[in-house]
């Protein structure tokens, strides 16, 4: 069993940055790989991010160039710098994760999820 634990949402100015943090326990961290999704009010939940195992990164197109995903497996925690915030940003971001060396679009073919964290962009 891994538990996830986001933290470092809240609310910030268009053109601001935030960090958001999801911290794993339980077992192997190193051995999964590990995603960002989010979800807006009405909306479906959204891949925005995703690091392998062995530390690939890919991204959504609408969020390319300006976030960033990396992750610490001494320290258990996959991280997603976000800058250049939108308004249209704003949503409830979730870290999950999957025992495969392959992340995958799909919500229904991860393990874990975190209890999300609020991201708030005002314009």
């Amino acid at each position: 069993q891994v538990q996830l634990v986001e933290s470092g949402g809240g609310l910030v100015q268009a053109g601001g940055s935030l960090r958001l943090s999801c911290a794993a326990s339980g077992r192997t961290f190193s051995s999964y790989a590990m995603v960002w999704f989010r979800q807006a009010p009405g909306k479906e939940r959204d891949l925005v991010a995703a690091i392998t195992r062995s530390g690939i990164n890919t991204y959504s197109e609408f969020v390319k160039g300006r976030f960033t995903i990396s992750r610490d497996n001494a320290k258990n925690t996959v991280y997603l710098q976000m800058n250049s915030l939108k308004p249209e940003d704003t949503a409830v971001y979730y870290c999950a994760a999957r025992s495969s060396t392959y992340y995958s679009i799909e919500v229904r073919t991860y393990d874990y999820w975190g209890q999300g964290t609020q991201v708030t962009v005002s314009s």
